[in-house]
């Protein structure tokens, strides 16, 4: 018999392609994870991911009627069969929190992701999910400019659903290191107004302790700079602060740390002062 956990993410616990269960931390309870990039490819890295053999590239082309077969079985055993018990889920967990777009790396370098968005939006109301679960996309946000990203997002809209917009450092040197991405704060800002204003959007930061360092000053400086500006230019409110859950399966992992509570709080409390609604998820 299995156990479902927030520390156990594990991608074949249903042996589906596509669908896989998540006991998530942030959403407090059952979320429904859809991998697109099953073949590992990111075109990010970032140093606290979970997923083993992590490659740079794209989401490869999806088998649209298998995911849609995958997502009906798997929706029905949730909701019709015995599933939570078999999976050793306490009461107060069984719920379907959400659809998350995530998975194995960037979902929205998918080639036809709007299509794939529209798929998962049609019978997860066919069978009755929507609108009392929401409908989320994990993103690093670097593609969001795509045309069929837009696309998706809009779908996503449609369904009420939002977008939770990685953003783990403000800093070049931060995003260096952390995602290693050189994107700067210019290309953030001009993709977090396009999504926000499409689709409601939360920024998701991860701090997490590399090399005994702590929040470094300089992070927490750009952060607040940045977290200004963003304020002033988009129509973002929600930022949720946490940090590692699982151990990295990355090359730095040795180094990494959960950010210590009481930091990731005061945090908070000053990102709160910008006119944000923040808090820290341990």
């Amino acid at each position: 018999m299995s156990t479902l956990t927030v520390t156990n993410h594990n991608r074949n616990v249903t042996n589906f392609t596509y669908v896989y269960p998540v006991l998530s931390r942030r959403a407090g309870g059952l979320s429904i994870g859809i991998n697109f990039n099953i073949n590992n490819a990111c075109n990010w890295r970032c140093i606290y991911c979970q997923v083993p053999d992590l490659k740079l590239g794209a989401a490869p082309e999806i088998n649209l009627d298998l995911l849609a077969k995958e997502l009906r079985q798997f929706l029905n055993d949730v909701l019709h069969g015995d599933f939570y018990e078999r999976m050793n889920v306490e009461n107060e967990q069984r719920v379907i929190k959400d659809i998350a777009i995530a998975g194995n790396g960037e979902p929205t370098s998918l080639a036809n992701f709007d299509e794939a968005v529209q798929v998962i939006a049609h019978i997860a109301t066919e069978n009755s999910i929507f609108p009392k679960s929401h409908f989320v996309l994990i993103t690093n946000g670097s593609l969001i400019h795509r045309e069929t990203v837009q696309n998706g997002l809009k779908i996503l809209n449609d369904f009420s659903g939002e977008v939770w917009f990685k953003m783990d450092s403000a800093t070049k040197e931060g995003r260096a290191l952390v995602n290693n991405s050189a994107q700067m704060n210019e290309a953030v800002l001009k993709n977090l107004t396009l999504a926000s204003n499409i689709c409601s959007t939360k920024i998701q930061i991860c701090l997490v302790d590399y090399q005994q360092r702590g929040f470094l000053e300089s992070e927490r400086e750009g952060f607040l700079n940045f977290l200004t500006e963003i304020k002033a230019k988009t129509l973002i409110q929600n930022i949720t602060i946490y940090t590692l859950a699982r151990p990295s399966h990355q090359p730095e992992a040795i180094d990494l740390k959960p950010m210590a509570l009481d930091v990731m709080q005061n945090f908070a409390l000053e990102i709160q002062k910008l006119g944000f609604d923040a808090y820290a998820v341990a």
